[in-house]
C-alpha cells in the first residue's frame, strides 16, 4: 500500500508540529511519499514565512538604491533563517542550511522574481523534513513542469514526476512551486501544496492521499457564519468540487482532478486530532456507507455578484443570441459565473468586482449587439447553495428550502440547478447571505 500525505503550514509551524507530523509518518509505514508546505503562523499574530519571503523580495526589489533595499532585506532573510533553525535545533538535527541560504542571498540579488522567493518556503521546509525522516529529497523544480507561459503542463510533470519517483522507496517533495523547462521557478496559487500532494499521488498511483491540517474535515457550513458546524464524515469528488466552486474553504480546486482521474480517494485529517477519521473523499459511496438521513452534504456561497437580465420577446428561438451574449462579455474579461434563463429573458450572473469597471460599456455593447427590449442590472446578489448527491432521489427538496427561506423573511432573487441535480442555488440580498447560511443549516442539518 502506498500512501502520499501533505501537511499543511500549520502543521509544520515549528519543531512541536514537526516532531506530531513525524509521528503520524512513522505509525504508519505506507506513508513513504511527504509533500510540506512552508511552516505557518507560530501563534496569534505571527507571521507566516511565505508572506515573509515575499516581504523579503519586495525589500530587495524595490526602490532606486538597491544596495540599501537589499540591506534591508539581508536584515529579514536573517530573521527567516532564524525560523529555520529554531526548527532544526528543536528536532536535535545535525543539519545546516548555510549554502541554501548562500544561494538564496545571491539570488536575490539577482532579482531572480517574487515566485522564487515564495517557492524557498517550502524548498527548506523539505530539506528539514527529509533530513528529520531520513527520507530522499526531491526538489519541486525538477518534477513539477510549468510552461513559459506560466501555465501548468501536466502532461510533462506526470512523466517527470513518474519517473523520478519510481526509484524512491520513500521521498519528501516540497509543495507549491514548480518550475519552466530553463528552471525559471514558478508556483501555483495559495494553497498550491494541495495540488503538488494531489499530482505526486497520481504519478505514483496511490492508495490514499491524505492532507493533514488544522481541521478534522470538512464542515457542513462555515464556521465564521454557523456556530460549530457538523464535519462532514463522507462527500463525492462531485460535491467536493461544487461546494469548493462555491467559495468553501476546503482544498485547492486544481487539486481534486489528479486524484479524481485515478479513482484515488482523498483523506482530510488533523494533525492535533490524528485519531480523528477526518472527511473522506471518493468518486461514490454505496448504499450502506451513508451515515444519515440528510439529504444535504454542506451548505456554501459567494457575496458580490452582480445580475445582468436581458429580455427581448423570442430570445430562445434567435439563432445566436447566446453566443454573442457571451462573446461582448468574453471581450470585456467577464466570466458568467450562472446563466438562469426563460423564453424572453436570460440572466448573466457576474462577479461585481470583474463587471463594475467596465459596466457602461458592457450594456452599451449588449444593447447594440442583442438590440433587446430591456436590460436591467441588479447589484449586491450573494449565492447561496445547498450541495447533496442525495437531492436528485429527494422528492420536494427545491420546495422544502424554497419555503424554509421564505418563512424566515428572506426573499429570493434567483433559483437555478445544476443537471445533475447535485445542488439548488439561491440568489439572494447580500445582507441576507449569513442569514440564509443560517437558516438552511437550521432546517436541514441541526
Amino acid at each position: 500500500m502506498k500512501k502520499v500525505v501533505k501537511f499543511g503550514g500549520s502543521s509544520l509551524a515549528n519543531a512541536e508540529q514537526f516532531q506530531k507530523v513525524g509521528e503520524i509518518i512513522k505509525s504508519d509505514k505506507s506513508r513513504r511519499y511527504v509533500v510540506p508546505s512552508a511552516p505557518g503562523k507560530r501563534f496569534d499574530g505571527d507571521t507566516k514565512v511565505t508572506d515573509m519571503l515575499y516581504g523579503c523580495y519586495e525589500t530587495a526589489a524595490s526602490g532606486e538604491d538597491f544596495t540599501n533595499q537589499l540591506i534591508k532585506a539581508l536584515q529579514e532573510l536573517k530573521a527567516i533563517r532564524e525560523r529555520y533553525y529554531e526548527i532544526v535545533r528543536g528536532l536535535n538535527l545535525n543539519l545546516s542550511l548555510e549554502k541554501e541560504f548562500k544561494t538564496i542571498q545571491e539570488d536575490f540579488k539577482n532579482q531572480s522574481g517574487v515566485e522564487y522567493a515564495a517557492s524557498r518556503g517550502e524548498f527548506l521546509n523539505g530539506k528539514i523534513m527529509a533530513a528529520y525522516l531520513g527520507y530522499t529529497f526531491v526538489d519541486a523544480a525538477e518534477v513539477i513542469r510549468f510552461r513559459k507561459d506560466g501555465s501548468f503542463d501536466m502532461e510533462a510533470t506526470d512523466k517527470l514526476l513518474t519517473k523520478r519517483l519510481e526509484k524512491c522507496e520513500c521521498a519528501v517533495i516540497p509543495g507549491f512551486y514548480g518550475a519552466c523547462a530553463d528552471g525559471t521557478v514558478r508556483t501555483f496559487s495559495r494553497g498550491g501544496s494541495d495540488v503538488t500532494g494531489s499530482l505526486v499521488a497520481k504519478a505514483i498511483q496511490a492508495d490514499l492521499y491524505e492532507n493533514w491540517t488544522d481541521v478534522s474535515g470538512i464542515l457542513m457550513a462555515d464556521p465564521r457564519i454557523v456556530e460549530n458546524p457538523r464535519p462532514i464524515p463522507r462527500i463525492t469528488y462531485a460535491e467536493l468540487r461544487e461546494m469548493a466552486f462555491m467559495g468553501a474553504s476546503v482544498l485547492h480546486e486544481e487539486s481534486i482532478l489528479p486524484v479524481k482521474e485515478k479513482g484515488i480517494s482523498l483523506n482530510i485529517r488533523n494533525t492535533n486530532q490524528p485519531d480523528n477519521p477526518g472527511t473522506m473523499i471518493r468518486e461514490s459511496f454505496d448504499e450502506t456507507e451513508q451515515l444519515d438521513h440528510r439529504f444535504i452534504t454542506g451548505i456554501a456561497g459567494r457575496k458580490h455578484f452582480s445580475v445582468i437580465t436581458i429580455t427581448k420577446t423570442g430570445m430562445s428561438s434567435e439563432n445566436g443570441s447566446l453566443r454573442r451574449i457571451l462573446e461582448v462579455l468574453e471581450r470585456y474579461g467577464v466570466n458568467v459565473e450562472y446563466l438562469p434563463s426563460g423564453i424572453d429573458n436570460v440572466s448573466l450572473v457576474v462577479s461585481a468586482e470583474k463587471a463594475a469597471p467596465c459596466m457602461y460599456q458592457l450594456l452599451g455593447e449588449l444593447q447594440k449587439e442583442i438590440k433587446p427590449d430591456a436590460i436591467h442590472v441588479t447589484e449586491n446578489i450573494a449565492i447561496v447553495a445547498a450541495v447533496g448527491r442525495k437531492m436528485a432521489y429527494q422528492p420536494g427538496s427545491s420546495g422544502k428550502i424554497f419555503a424554509t427561506l421564505g418563512e424566515n423573511g428572506i426573499n429570493i432573487r434567483m433559483i437555478t440547478q445544476g443537471p445533475e441535480e447535485l445542488n439548488i442555488i439561491v440568489g439572494v440580498d447580500d445582507a441576507d447571505f449569513a442569514p440564509a447560511i443560517r437558516v438552511l443549516y437550521d432546517s436541514f442539518v441541526k
